[in-house]
């Protein structure tokens, strides 16, 4: 990929590609942090986006073109527009090669998300 941001450049609203946040059992959220991890948690509350999100992050070799990921049971423009929405989180990158946009799970997300919830050792 060219950037972390991708061909697509970064949507309305992204925050960047990782989430920003420190374990939580390491002290507590400000309130910015807070909202932050809000919206991303957000964004994968929706059960659409959740199945597309793992199937970005299950996908061989790391990244996954919208033709394969399309199937999930809505219209291809509800497809989009969820895929918009882990953009704006800072869930997923994407990069546009010809006519189809290619999508990866922002490179730390999934190491970040799961210290951000192990619990204290």
């Amino acid at each position: 990929m060219s950037n972390s941001e991708g061909a697509e450049g970064p949507a309305p609203g992204s925050r960047g590609a990782a989430p920003c946040c420190p374990p939580l059992t390491e002290r507590p959220l400000t309130a910015e942090e807070a909202e932050r991890t809000a919206a991303m948690f957000k964004a994968l509350g929706d059960p659409v986006r959740l199945r597309l999100f793992s199937l970005v992050a299950s996908h061989e070799g790391g990244e996954a073109c919208v033709c394969d990921i399309s199937d999930v049971g809505v219209s291809q423009p509800t497809v989009s527009h969820h895929l918009k929405k882990l953009r704006e989180a800072g869930l997923l990158t994407s990069e546009r090669r010809g006519t189809w946009v290619y999508y990866r799970v922002a490179p730390s997300v999934v190491a970040a998300m799961s210290a951000m919830l192990a619990p204290r050792s």
